[in-house]
Order: C-alpha cells, then structure tokens, then sequence
C-alpha cells in the first residue's frame, strides 16, 4: 500500500491537476521499482504522471518546497535500481510525453519527448531515409529519456556510438522547477560548459529531462551478417582481440557463450549445435561490407572458428539478430538471475571471459556471458535460486568478483546500465576521492536540498558491494 499523505504534502497533491496524481495503492505499487535484482525500494507516496514541461516543472517546484524527493521513472526497464522509488517519495513517471515534436530532414535532426520508446524514433527516422543508431536490447519498450538518463549503447555501438554521441541538446526541470536548455541544433558549438553531456548518464539525480534533440544519420546500407561458431570461448575472445586490432569496423560485433547458446537455442529452436562453445555475431554496412566480412570470417578461422557463414539475406540477418536478443530473456528460463553490466579495454576480453569462468566455478554458479565484444562491454548473467539463501549469497559473491575483476582489467563497473542503486558502493572504488569530491559539489549545486533521485549513483553504501 502507498503510504498515508500528511500536511503540507497533501495540500500540494492537491494543488496538482487530478488527472496527473496517482494514489490508488495497486497501481502505486507497480511504479516501486524497475526491473534489477538486488536493490532496496520502498512504496511511493503518489506517481505523478505529467503530460507536458509545464506539468513537470509544477510537480518539481511542489516537491521543492514540501522538501519530497522526486524518483524519475521512464519505461521501468532498467537493471539497476535507478528507477526504484523512496519510501516518502513521489515517482515521476514520463510515460505520458511521448511526442515526436519534429524529424528535420535536412539539418538531420529529431525533437522527441523522453517517453517515446527508442525503436519508435527509430522506425519514424527510417520513414524518411535517415537513422537513429543507438539500439538497446530493449529498444522495443525502453525509451529515449531512460537511455539518455543512462547513456544506454546497443548492438551498434562498435562503430555508431552510444546514446550520448547522438543528444544535441536538452530541455531540463531542476530540482527547484526551473527549466534549463542546454546543447544546440548546429553540427558544432562550444559556448559554455557542456551542459548536456553532464545531463547525459545522469539517472535522473541532476533534472528532470523533458525534451531531446538528438542528431540522425543518413540510413545505412544493408547489412552483410557473418556468424562464426567457436569451439572454445577462448578462441572466441581472441578473434575478438584480432578483428579489434586489424583496422576492420564492423557495425556490429556480439558474443554470446556456451551457456547463452544452448539456452538461446532451447528457446527459439534455432538448431545451433550443441558443439558451439561461443559464437560471434558479426554485421558490416559499410561500401565494402563483403571485403569486411571475408577479412573478418579469415580471422575467425585462424581462430579456430569451426563454422563461418556470412550472408546478405535480411530475414536471416533478422532471425540472427533475434537470437541475440534473446539471449536474456533465454537465461531467465534457467533459473533467477542477476545481470552485470562490466566494460573493459577490447584487448583485455579474452582475460574477464577466463575469469568469468574460474568464478562460475568457485562458487559452483552457471553464468551465462553475452554482450557487446567490439567494445569491450560484456554481461555476465549469474543464474541461481532466490528461494536459497546460500545460492543467493553465491550469486552476489559472483557479481562482486566480476565486477571487481572488471576494475582490474581497467574497465569500468557499468558500460550502459547505469549505476543506479546496484552499484552506488562500488562508485567509490572506480573513481578516487577528488572524483568523488567534484560529483557530490555538482549534485549540491544543481540540487542543494538533495530531493532528485537521493538513493541512486552517489548514495554510496547501498549497492551490491557488502
């Protein structure tokens, strides 16, 4: 149940337009959290569901002024707790904002609300010859504003780059209800300090994002696939390192290992063989995609690649395409499971594989590795049993040693998920005491009364780390 609304709150409940305010307790609920494991929430005191700025920037500046803290919520699809919501919180749901405002074809440029979901910007792009790159494996539900507030990647980021290289500008409701406009519409400009990038990745702790500029690109040829089977992850790992290092850029380059096959394949039905010990999942819309790919499928064999097919086929392209996406919902049929979200140098992928491995080992767990190999950002799936206390001390013994193993490597604790509550204690390990010092006077100035998302990324103490 949502908890009883006092005083000064419920008079600025009230003073809100009654379609926007939400108390019923069964849907409340429903907003508590997003989709990680391991993470604290507590139930809201109300969703807000504003429909326009001028909604949003009323609903902060209330919650400014009666000192409650506001949770940010886009789809709910995050894993890692960012959209979990505070006992004495209010979420602040943007589903409602879902307007492409503007496709400019000619200055190659989208204005959207952040509730539109990111495969929508994409398709609507595609209508006019250009493309919206970044693509999450939820780019069916998730949405623009969630993956900025993330910087969520995809499968194209090897050669595209991630949310963040594609956000222009920003309009923003601070934490005192002010709207701020930050970026540009023009291909360049520097005026000022760059406002937008400290937006982007921010998980909702520094504004309430509100409208997004991002930039398109002309629309790719299409795509030559390649699929490659390993009968080892290592030799996997190593053509990873190799095609990284030959010159070549792939548009795509995923692995997915053992595990993820078989349970992929049990899923879909797909026929890969149970002789498969990694496959690699390649794709190419350059000019020259076949010369790419004939490069790539020679490194793969020298490898010891035991299969290569490349194809042009765009239904086979799908299909491929649709494994790998299933590659989570295919270790969920295993068991429960805990997702990390680890990045390292592409030279070191071939070492975090191998440790990913000794680690499912030592504590007797299965763990399913897939990810995006071309950037050195990998998601080891830990399975086990909820309902078992030891299995689930194990899986978060498991989680820590490869993120911990990931720092080692020099990666980074989260590559696009954000930190979230998930990992709020681990910030303080990645990043030294000056970082730390200059995150915390950013969060002061932009949020001195600390109501924006207060349980997320600087928490510190919450996360996994314990």
């Amino acid at each position: 149940m949502s908890a009883p609304v006092h005083g000064a709150v419920r008079l600025a409940l009230e003073s809100l337009p009654d379609e926007i305010v939400v108390t019923d307790p069964d849907i409340v609920v429903a907003y508590a959290r997003d989709q990680s494991r391991f993470t604290d929430n507590g139930v809201p005191l109300a969703v807000l569901m504003p429909r326009t700025t001028d909604e949003v920037a009323l609903c902060m500046r209330l919650a400014h002024e009666c000192g409650v803290a506001v949770v940010p919520r886009g789809a709910g699809s995050g894993l890692s707790g960012a959209a979990n919501a505070s006992s004495g919180a209010v979420v602040l749901s943007l589903h409602r904002m879902t307007a492409i405002k503007e496709i400019d074809v000619v200055n190659r440029i989208a204005v959207v609300e952040p509730g539109v979901v990111t495969g929508d910007l994409r398709s609507r792009a595609a209508e006019s010859g250009l493309f919206y790159p970044p693509d999450p494996g939820s780019v069916d539900f998730s949405t623009i504003g969630g993956n900025v507030s993330t910087n969520a990647g995809g499968m194209c980021c090897v050669k595209y780059g991630v949310t963040g290289d594609f956000v222009l500008g920003l309009e923003v409701v601070l934490a005192d209800g002010r709207v701020m406009r930050t970026g540009r519409r023009t291909v360049k400009g520097v005026a000022g300090y760059d406002l937008t990038s400290l937006m982007v990745g921010s998980e909702g702790t520094l504004g309430v994002i509100t409208e997004i500029t991002v930039k398109l690109l002309p629309a790719p040829r299409q795509a030559q696939t390649l699929v490659a089977s390993f009968p080892s992850l290592a030799g996997a790992g190593s053509a990873v390192g190799d095609i990284s290092s030959s010159g070549s850029t792939p548009s795509m380059l995923e692995i997915l290992d053992r595990t993820t096959v078989q349970a992929v394949n049990a899923l879909s039905k797909m026929g890969i063989g149970d002789d498969v010990d990694a496959l690699l999942l390649v794709q190419s819309d350059d000019v020259d995609a076949l010369e790419v790919l004939s490069k790539i499928e020679s490194i793969c064999t020298d490898n010891g690649a035991t299969d290569v097919a490349v194809s042009s086929d765009p239904t086979e392209a799908a299909m491929l395409l649709e494994a790998r996406r299933l590659a989570l919902p295919a270790l969920e049929q295993l068991g429960d499971w805990l997702l990390d979200d680890v990045a390292v140098p592409c030279s070191a992928i071939t070492d975090l594989i191998a440790s990913v491995e000794s680690i499912a080992a030592e504590y007797g767990l299965t763990i399913g590795v897939f990810g995006h190999a071309g950037d050195g950002n990998l998601h080891p799936t830990v399975i086990y049993d909820e309902n078992d206390p030891s299995s689930r001390t194990a899986a978060l013994a498991a989680f820590n040693a490869i993120t911990e193993r990931a720092l080692e490597l020099g990666g980074t604790i989260t590559g696009e998920h954000g930190v979230g509550r998930l990992k709020s204690s681990w910030l303080e390990v990645e990043l030294d005491d000056v970082a730390i010092a200059a995150q915390r006077a950013v969060k002061v100035a932009l949020d001195p009364a600390g109501i924006l998302n207060p349980c997320a990324v600087l928490a510190g103490g919450s996360g996994t780390r314990r």
